[in-house]
């Protein structure tokens, strides 16, 4: 990287989503400066920089701005392809991988905020939504060591910051993921091997408290 580059993460320490940067920066051996966000006084940075959403993550390249973390990642794969690709060269896996890594944005989040912050009927509805979804990834996974194949890459670095989730998963939706999903867990132990990985996720612990703070905040019992 040219010493005159500048880096700047607009940050949340417990989000999912500022988690696959900062794991796709590490992967890349990028030095950066990350500036953590309060969303409920939000920086006239991030309302300049995301004029549209107005939410983290913001990567700042030289003073230019990209939002949200898919396109974010795929831009620094794109940016700093000397080493550790995250998307694979062929067209059609690199098609496959970003078809996943749509599935996972589109699914996991939503029917966790569901599971979250509902009671009766909806959340039960979000718990088989939520098995349903990893019964599929783990269908996906297979027997291959990661979602791509035989290296960690594009939709591993997308799923894996939900694993700092799982034990909110399991005390909300009433279910194991080590006995329900037994190779989704193998894979993230795999992944939680890479230290870009482990030093980067939020405790399960610590995140399951958020989540409990957050039902009081919206005052869900």
């Amino acid at each position: 990287m040219a010493e005159s580059e500048q880096l700047l993460l607009l940050d949340l320490l417990a989000s999912p989503f500022s988690a696959r940067v900062k794991i796709a920066l590490a992967e890349k051996g990028l030095n950066y400066e990350s500036r953590i966000e309060d969303l409920a006084n939000k920086s006239p940075l991030l309302l300049e920089m995301n004029p549209v959403h107005k939410q983290i993550p913001v990567f700042i390249h030289n003073g230019r701005p990209i939002c949200e973390s898919t396109v974010i990642v795929q831009y620094i794969d794109e940016v700093w392809n000397h080493n550790s690709p995250l998307l694979p060269s062929d067209p059609h896996q690199r098609a496959h991988a970003r078809f996943w890594a749509d599935y996972v944005d589109k699914k996991i989040y939503s029917i966790a905020s569901v599971l979250f912050t509902s009671e009766g009927e909806a959340k039960e509805a979000s718990r088989k939504d939520l098995i349903e979804c990893f019964k599929i990834l783990e269908c996906e996974i297979g027997e291959k060591p990661y979602f791509g194949g035989e290296s960690f890459g594009f939709v591993d670095l997308i799923l894996i910051p939900f694993y700092s989730f799982f034990y909110a998963f399991e005390t909300f939706g009433n279910l194991s993921m080590v006995e329900d999903f037994p190779k989704i867990m193998d894979w993230a132990q795999r992944c939680l091997q890479k230290e870009s990985v482990s030093k980067t996720l939020v405790d399960q612990q610590k995140l399951y408290e958020i989540v409990l703070e957050l039902r009081k905040k919206w005052g869900v019992e």
